[in-house]
C-alpha cells in the first residue's frame, strides 16, 4: 500500500547475490528451475513515530537500493507486496532528494498508449491507464493514506547485482501528492511485488520469494527464488485465495489468504465465520502486505478483539484517559507504560491450515504523546482507513520467515530469529 548492492559469497554451496535493504520507520529472468536464488540482507532502522488523529501514513517501509538505466543511476525503492506497478520519481519536486532522470539514460523507452502493454497488461490497475497528449501511456496510482502519483509507463534496464534486466516495465512519475514528504525525501520509488501482470515478481518470472524482517536494528534477509534452508524448520502453509470473477472491492492480484478466527491467549473470539469471508462485492478479503506497517481488521472484528484484550489485561495494562487520542488514524487502544515484567496475552491469527502468533513487543508499539510515551495496540480498525479489508502488515511479520510460493499458490511462515537467519545465510559454518 504502502524506503548497496552486491556481494558474491563464494563460501556458500551455491553463489548468492546480496542487495542491501532497509526498514525505515516508517536479473536476467529468474526461474527456480534454471537459476540460483538471490539472497538479500535486510536491516531494520526505526524512525521517530508520529501520532495523528485523522490521517494515516506509514512510518516504516522496506526499501531496496539498486541501479537503473544506462549508465546506471542509484535508486532506492520501497518493497511492496500490496502493489503491482513499480515506479520511480522522474521529476525534482519540493522535499524530494532522490530521483531517476530518464534524459540521462540511453535505455529509457516510453510506452505508447497503443502498445499491448498499455492496453492489456494494465487491466488490474485500480485506475485505468489512459493516453496523454503525446500519445504515451499515462498511469496513476493511489494509496490508503490518500497519496497519489502519476506519470508515463516506460521500460528501462534494471540491475539486480551485476545482472541486467532490460525491458523492465515501470512508471516514470512526474507529479502527485504525498502525505509523507519526509519518507519521499529518502526514496526514489516503489517496487511492486504482488501477482499482477506488470509486477516485479511477474516480470522476473519468480516462482517463489521469501523474507524475514528483523526487529530493532538487527539484520534480516530477503530471498528471491527458491532454496532449501534446512535449519529453518517446517513452515505452516495457507493457500492463496483467488477470485475467478471481477468484484469491485476484491484485489485479484493481492496475496489473499483466508483468515478464519482470532484468539486472545487461547480464547477464540466468538464471531461467525462469515465475518472473515469476502461478501458479494469482494469486501472483506485478507491481504498480506509488506507496504503496510500494522495489521488492520474490519470494524466488528476489531471491536471484538479490543474488548477481549481489555478484559484479559485488567490490572496489567492501564488504558490512557484521553479517549480522543488515536494513533495513525485507526488505532484507538493505547496504554500507559506497562509495569516491568507485565505479562500480556498473545494474539493469534488463525488462517486456513496455519496460525500466526503475535506476542510481546509486536503487540504494543511505543508512541510519543506530548512529553510522554504511550504504548498502542498494534491492531487497528481498517474502516477508519476507508479500506474494506483485513490487512496483515509487516510489523506482525517481524521475526517470521515469510515465503510467497507462486508455483504452489500458497503463503508459508514460521517463527524464527531473523538476524540469526541472515547471519547463517551470509556466514554459514
Amino acid at each position: 500500500m504502502a524506503s548497496s548492492l552486491s556481494l558474491l559469497i563464494p563460501s556458500l554451496a551455491i553463489p548468492l547475490l546480496f542487495i542491501f535493504l532497509q526498514i525505515q520507520t516508517t536479473c536476467s529472468s529468474l526461474s527456480s528451475q534454471t537459476q540460483n536464488p538471490l539472497i538479500l540482507p535486510l536491516k531494520a532502522q526505526a524512525q521517530t513515530p508520529s501520532s495523528r488523529k485523522l490521517s494515516f501514513h506509514h512510518n516504516v517501509t522496506l526499501t531496496v537500493s539498486i541501479t537503473v538505466g544506462s549508465p546506471p543511476q542509484n535508486v532506492t525503492m520501497v518493497l511492496d507486496t500490496g502493489s503491482e506497478l513499480s515506479w520511480l520519481h522522474c521529476k525534482k519536486l519540493p522535499n524530494l532528494n532522490s530521483i531517476f532522470n530518464p534524459l540521462l539514460s540511453s535505455s529509457y523507452t516510453p510506452t505508447p498508449c497503443t502498445s499491448p502493454v498499455c492496453t492489456t497488461r494494465t487491466r488490474d490497475f485500480p485506475i485505468p491507464a489512459s493516453c496523454d497528449p503525446k500519445k504515451l501511456c499515462h498511469v496513476s496510482v493511489s494509496y490508503a493514506d490518500a497519496s497519489s502519483i502519476e506519470g508515463n509507463l516506460a521500460t528501462e534496464t534494471f540491475f539486480i547485482a551485476d545482472s541486467a534486466q532490460p525491458g523492465t516495465a515501470f512508471g516514470c512519475m512526474d507529479s502527485g501528492y504525498s502525505s509523507d514528504t519526509e519518507e519521499d525525501s529518502r526514496t526514489t520509488g516503489l517496487l511492486g511485488m504482488n501477482r499482477g501482470s506488470l509486477s516485479f515478481v511477474t516480470q522476473m518470472r519468480l516462482s517463489k520469494f521469501s523474507y524475514c524482517i528483523s526487529s530493532h536494528d538487527a539484520s534480516g534477509v530477503l530471498l528471491l527464488g527458491g532454496a532449501t534452508v534446512p535449519w529453518l524448520g517446517p513452515l505452516q502453509y495457507t493457500p492463496l485465495v483467488k477470485s475467478t470473477t471481477s468484484l469491485p472491492y476484491f484485489d485479484r492480484v493481492a496475496y489473499t489468504v483466508q483468515l478464519e478466527g482470532i484468539k486472545v491467549s487461547e480464547k477464540l473470539l466468538q464471531l461467525p465465520k462469515s465475518v472473515f469471508v469476502p461478501d458479494h462485492t469482494g469486501a472483506g478479503q485478507t491481504m498480506v502486505d509488506s507496504g503496510t506497517q500494522f495489521t488492520f481488521l474490519l470494524g466488528s472484528v476489531y471491536n471484538a478483539l479490543k474488548t477481549e484484550f481489555l478484559e484479559q489485561t485488567k490490572g496489567v495494562l492501564k488504558q490512557i484517559e484521553d479517549r480522543n487520542f488515536v494513533f495513525e488514524g485507526a488505532m484507538d487502544l493505547c496504554f500507559e507504560s506497562p509495569a516491568s515484567g507485565a505479562a500480556v496475552p498473545a494474539v493469534t491469527l488463525v488462517f486456513e491450515g496455519a496460525e500466526m502468533r503475535v506476542t510481546e513487543e509486536r503487540l504494543l508499539y511505543r508512541v510519543r504523546k506530548g512529553n510522554d510515551w504511550v504504548f498502542c495496540f498494534t491492531f487497528g480498525n481498517s474502516e477508519m482507513l476507508g479500506v474494506e479489508a483485513y490487512v496483515i502488515g509487516h510489523h506482525h511479520q517481524q521475526n517470521v520467515w515469510m515465503e510467497f510460493d507462486l508455483e504452489k499458490s500458497r503463503v508459508g511462515f514460521t517463527h524464527t530469529i531473523c538476524d540469526l537467519a541472515s547471519q547463517r545465510l551470509r556466514f554459514p559454518p
